[in-house]
């Protein structure tokens, strides 16, 4: 196991026990803690948690369905190490689901969900223009949540709560596809008016634009 300090010890009441282990076990994944290629035994991780092993067997089933654990099934289960085309792949996946979650969103959206879109947005454009690729991405990934929120959809919420370990996981490493900061962030600049306009098709053709998707 990790040589890093335990988890801390997690309190069942009044929580679905099973969500907080495979998010606090998520979590260590994305952050180092549990590293690619590291064995995960349950009965470890139960002690380390304060927990039982069923929600921990729990967690690492879900784990494994989303890409962040591998299991050989009798030999051992372990961290998934990413690679560069899960980076890619997952790449031009959030891009086109967010894509389309401007053209659904922008025109059910409430003025106080755009205001927050456009909050988001202005945080992407000062992190293009400071050229700092990780902000460019968190300040990214903050907009798409808001984005999926204001589409009212709750299957797409759902689903997109769910990827979200691994959309954050398989991206790590990512960087602008266009390195001049200048033009990307006129980009921004142009997209963030289309967005402020409820204008979901030109919003759309520019961040297709600046991800490189058809």
């Amino acid at each position: 196991m990790s040589s890093e300090p335990d988890f801390a010890p997690l309190d069942p009441r009044g929580a679905v026990l099973g969500d907080e282990v495979y998010s606090v076990l998520g979590q260590a994944i994305l952050d180092g803690r549990l590293r690619p290629g590291e064995r995960l035994r349950d009965t470890e991780l139960a002690g380390r948690l304060g927990v039982s092993r069923t929600p921990v067997r729990e967690a690492l089933q879900r784990l494994e369905r989303n890409g962040l654990v591998e299991v050989a099934a009798g030999r051992w289960t372990r961290v998934s190490e990413p690679d560069s085309k899960a980076l890619a792949d997952t790449h031009e996946f959030v891009a086109y689901v967010m894509a389309n979650a401007m053209r659904m969103a922008l025109p059910r959206c409430s003025e106080e969900e755009l205001a927050g879109i456009l909050e988001r947005a202005d945080a992407l454009i000062a992190a293009s223009e400071a050229d700092e690729p990780m902000k460019i991405l968190y300040c990214t990934a903050l907009m798409f949540q808001s984005l999926i929120r204001a589409t009212g959809n709750s299957v797409f919420i759902t689903v997109l709560r769910e990827a979200d370990l691994a959309l954050r996981r398989n991206l790590t490493g990512w960087r602008p596809l266009n390195n001049d900061p200048a033009d990307r962030t006129d980009g921004y600049v142009r997209m963030r008016a289309a967005l402020a306009a409820r204008d979901g098709q030109t919003a759309e053709a520019i961040l297709r634009a600046q991800h490189g998707i058809d």
